[in-house]
C-alpha cells in the first residue's frame, strides 16, 4: 500500500508548513489526486488517520479533491475526458492522441491551521 508513503510525505509537508507559521493545530488538509494518479483515496484516508496520530494534525479533516482525467487531440486543438489507459481516441475526429493535460496531479492544495 504505497499510500501511507504518500501520506507521510504530505504530513511532513504539513507539518513542516505549520511549524513554520507557529502553528498549534493543524484543522484541514486538502489533497487533489487526479483520476489516473493510481492512488486509492480510501487507503489514504486510512494512512491519514495513522500517520496524524500524536502530531499537530491529528483529528483534522482531510478533503481529497478528484481530478478527471483529460488528454489532448493536436489536430482538433482541443482536451477531452478519458477514462483510463495510455491512448485515447478524439471523440471528435477519432485521431488518437496520448497527450494527458489533466488527471495525474497528487498535490498538497491547501492546509488550514491555528
Amino acid at each position: 500500500m504505497h499510500e501511507v508513503g504518500i501520506m507521510e510525505s504530505a504530513i511532513d509537508a504539513v507539518l513542516r508548513q505549520a511549524r513554520t507559521h507557529e502553528a498549534r493545530r493543524v484543522h484541514r488538509i486538502v489533497l487533489r489526486i487526479g483520476a489516473l494518479a493510481g492512488v486509492e483515496p480510501d487507503s489514504l484516508r486510512f494512512a491519514f488517520d495513522v500517520v496524524t496520530n500524536g502530531t499537530l494534525a491529528a483529528g483534522a479533516e482531510l478533503e481529497i479533491v478528484s481530478v478527471p482525467a483529460r488528454a489532448h487531440c493536436a489536430t482538433c486543438a482541443e482536451d477531452f475526458a478519458v477514462d483510463s489507459g495510455f491512448i485515447y481516441s478524439c471523440p471528435r475526429c477519432r485521431r488518437l492522441s496520448g497527450d494527458i493535460r489533466q488527471g495525474r496531479e497528487l498535490e498538497l492544495s491547501r492546509i488550514e491551521m491555528s
